[in-house]
């Protein structure tokens, strides 16, 4: 018998929870189709979990918190490493499955989300060895040294964008410092965490400690946020979804990390390095179909190079290829889902509504062969819309963004900072000075100066406004699950 890694993706599967260490359906034996966003054929069924599932998967992390809060750092380092490795070892599979399961490029899932994802686990594994506490010497009275305790049992929820890469993201940290972790994955891109379950298995991971629950977020998400034995939730996802679950979690007093939505300015320079801006700036509009909540979709260029930057960037993206995602020449595959299909070419019709030119793209695209039934949409730009207009206003997770001219700094920066998001901007200039003005200014999470995407995970990472709450990533990410406990010794 196959096993769940080795499975093959030809025909339509089923996949289970993770519970307890063992693969179970769900309570009910409900299940819904997944379907592949670039043939539009049924790629699996998954678990329509409820309540009782979420009931389930908790009581199992409660008995393995024991176990594993009191696993030494050096156990815990090993068999989070292993998962690392076990993800490495079965790097084609996993791309391969990302890959049908959102609709990204293979040569994408293969060279970035995958290998982010082991990246993870391994990054967490070494943190849990060097977490350290802090000491307070009260000059020949007292001395102060801090405990970090894991919280128990935490929720880890995440989006379809970016899967594996984010899921992992979550878990790691919260498996690093000690908690039992229920986690949730996206309904629509189920399948590697799925896979993870064999690996966490094979790498020697307690039975309990990490439990996975497919299925709806008004469902098993919404019991899993309101049940009180949750210590923690982190999410990622949109804004309206974290709005929804702070209502619910604040008033429980639970620890919240809300990873929230973007509508990131790219903010272009007329001294900057035009080649490098409009190369680095095609992967930022369009890499994974343009979602991303870090990509930039509002791109500010300086007067003077307007028309210059314009009409390079629409040559270059002329030469994008979009098609069948495991096609290696393919740079832009299928959105994720019918809906988000639906989603974005509405937002597209919006804009023109709103006075926007279309540039290029701005509908969808048939693929031959065995995609003429997938979820594609020609990347697209457009100028001449408004600065407060919903376009440019409102997050639209796609391949679209909308060009806006500036004169100067003081221009540059009130467009940027005028939306009620803040995750990230991009500043592209070769004046120093420039470059550290714009980035003490722009309210944003993160700032980019003559690149985009470039991670250390050892760094802070959230976002202001109705970006988010908290920060992930280093220390940041072990400090949200563990709780801080100050013991005072008189001399």
């Amino acid at each position: 018998m196959k096993s769940i890694i080795e499975r093959t993706f030809d025909t339509p599967f089923a996949i289970q929870n993770f519970i307890d260490g063992k693969f179970v359906d769900s309570v009910n034996q409900m299940n819904f189709e997944n379907i592949n966003p670039a043939t539009g054929a049924m790629l699996c069924t998954v678990p329509d979990s409820d309540e009782k599932d979420v009931q389930k998967a908790i009581l199992a992390a409660q008995k393995a918190f024991p176990v594993w809060k009191n696993k030494s750092n050096e156990e815990r380092f090993r068999i989070l490493y292993v998962i690392a490795q076990g993800i490495m070892e079965n790097l084609d599979r996993f791309a391969l499955a990302e890959s049908l399961d959102t609709g990204k490029p293979l040569s994408l899932a293969k060279s970035v989300d995958i290998p982010r994802s082991a990246q993870n686990f391994e990054f967490f594994a070494t943190a849990t060895m060097q977490f350290a506490s802090e000491s307070h010497d009260m000059e020949g009275v007292a001395l102060n040294y801090t405990l970090r305790k894991p919280l128990g049992v935490v929720a880890c929820i995440s989006p379809w964008n970016l899967p594996l890469y984010l899921f992992s993201w979550k878990i790691a940290p919260a498996l690093a410092a000690g908690n039992c972790v229920v986690a949730k994955p996206s309904e629509v891109t189920p399948l590697t965490a799925y896979l993870l379950g064999e690996i966490c298995q094979k790498a020697g991971l307690p039975d309990g400690v990490l439990n996975i629950l497919h299925g709806f977020g008004h469902r098993v998400g919404a019991a899993l946020i309101a049940h009180p034995d949750i210590k923690a939730i982190s999410f990622t996802g949109g804004t309206a979804t974290g709005k929804q679950i702070a209502s619910v979690a604040a008033p429980q007093f639970k620890k919240l990390s809300l990873e929230l939505g973007g509508k990131n300015p790219n903010i272009i320079f007329a001294d900057a390095d035009l080649d490098q801006a409009i190369q680095t700036t095609i992967q930022s509009s369009f890499r994974n179909q343009g979602q991303i909540c870090l990509c930039g979709s509002r791109i500010l260029i300086e007067s003077s190079i307007y028309e210059q930057f314009k009409s390079r960037f629409l040559e270059k993206i002329g030469q994008l290829k979009v098609g069948n995602p495991l096609d290696s020449m393919t740079n832009v595959g299928a959105v994720v889902s019918k809906n988000h299909f639906h989603k974005v070419l509405d937002c597209i019709e919006l804009a023109k509504a709103e006075g926007g030119k279309i540039l290029t793209g701005g509908n969808s695209l048939k693929i031959e062969g065995n995609c003429e039934n997938g979820y594609f949409i020609a990347p697209t730009v457009i100028e001449g819309l408004p600065q407060h207009c919903r376009t440019n206003m409102e997050e639209i997770f796609g391949p679209v963004v909308t060009l806006q001219s500036f004169d100067n700094e003081e221009e540059a920066l009130t467009i940027a900072n005028g939306t009620n998001y803040g995750l990230s901007a991009t500043v592209w200039t070769q004046d120093i000075k420039k470059a550290h003005r714009m980035a003490n200014r722009l309210e944003a999470g993160i700032v980019w100066v003559n690149t985009w995407m470039l991670r250390d995970l050892r760094t802070p990472f959230g976002g202001v406004k109705q970006s988010g709450v908290g920060r992930e990533g280093g220390w940041e990410a072990m400090r949200f699950f563990t709780d801080a406990k100050n013991v005072v010794i008189k001399y």
